[in-house]
């Protein structure tokens, strides 16, 4: 079997001891590519496509996505947590432990899944216009430390205090999603996990399924007293379904958004820029992942 290992030496979760244990539990002789810049994941995974019989990924959602961008759709893909969130093989159902996920894909059966694509950028998990996208930013801006590792959950969540005091806990219509509404921002996820807040996770769209199409969640609006019911929704809770000031879609090939005025957009954690438009499109079946 020849097997590659990419690895970004910087995520959050990866050390000379966790990947000395990982490369011990994968296949013998798989060989390991460390990464030392932004986008060589994808460049590697471009090559190695068609060419290996299965490719690992040690690292976070950023480097995952970027494998996402590169590979092929008959490639085995083994996805193994070493970031701070690592939503995408959490997602998966995988150990969030990388030694007990490495051991589980060394054995692991192919699953073919499905993902998005907004403005011709692949997203495994999320993506989204507006709040969350100006929350993805606000923690890049803090950026790295010392070690070169991302900042941990606290400093996220105190970012989204920070962004939503900016603007004084109020968010009004801001963007259309086509077809549907007017919305202050809008999320649309490719899992039924959006992320995850340490062990908990994220589900606004808790329909959405790695089988099927993108749903979409929009609120039309965010006061300050609205925040506990958005929180019940994100926890996967509550009667969504009948919310008058939430805009959804489910099972979607194609979704469409025009804002205002320029939005920020991530897409699995990764800030794309800002934007006015943005279409957003199912790729069913478009990868092959070993869980």
């Amino acid at each position: 079997m020849h097997a590659v290992l990419i690895v970004n030496p910087f995520a959050s979760g990866v050390d000379e001891e966790r990947l000395g244990a990982v490369q011990e539990a994968l296949p013998p002789g798989t060989e390991t590519r460390l990464t030392t810049r932004r986008g060589e994941a994808t460049e590697l995974a471009r090559a190695l496509a068609g060419r290996v019989d299965a490719l690992y990924v040690f690292g976070g959602d950023g480097t995952f996505n970027e494998v996402l961008n590169g590979i092929d759709s008959t490639t085995p893909v083994g996805l193994l947590p070493g970031g701070g969130t690592s939503v995408l093989p959490r997602a998966l159902g995988l150990p969030r432990d990388p030694v007990a996920a490495a051991r589980r894909l060394r054995e692991g059966r192919p699953r073919r899944i499905g993902v998005g694509r907004v403005d011709g950028h692949r997203f495994g998990f999320c993506a989204g216009i507006g709040f969350d996208a100006e929350l993805v930013r606000a923690v890049d801006a803090l950026g790295r430390r010392p070690d070169g590792r991302r900042p941990g959950d606290l400093a996220f969540a105190w970012a989204g205090v920070r962004t939503l005091a900016r603007h004084r806990f109020a968010l009004e219509p801001a963007l259309e999603v086509v077809g549907l509404g007017r919305a202050a921002f809008a999320l649309v996820a490719n899992a039924p996990v959006y992320s995850y807040a340490g062990p908990v996770p994220l589900r606004p769209a808790p329909e959405a399924s790695f089988e099927g199409g993108l749903d979409l969640v929009a609120p039309v609006r965010l006061r300050l007293r609205d925040l506990p019911r958005l929180a019940r929704y994100a926890l996967g809770r509550g009667g969504r379904e009948h919310a008058p000031d939430l805009l959804r879609a489910h099972d979607a090939d194609r979704l469409e958004v025009v804002c205002d005025r320029p939005l920020p957009l991530q897409a699995d954690g990764e800030d794309l820029g800002d934007v006015e438009r943005a279409v957003f499109t199912a790729e069913r079946g478009a990868v092959t992942v070993l869980v």
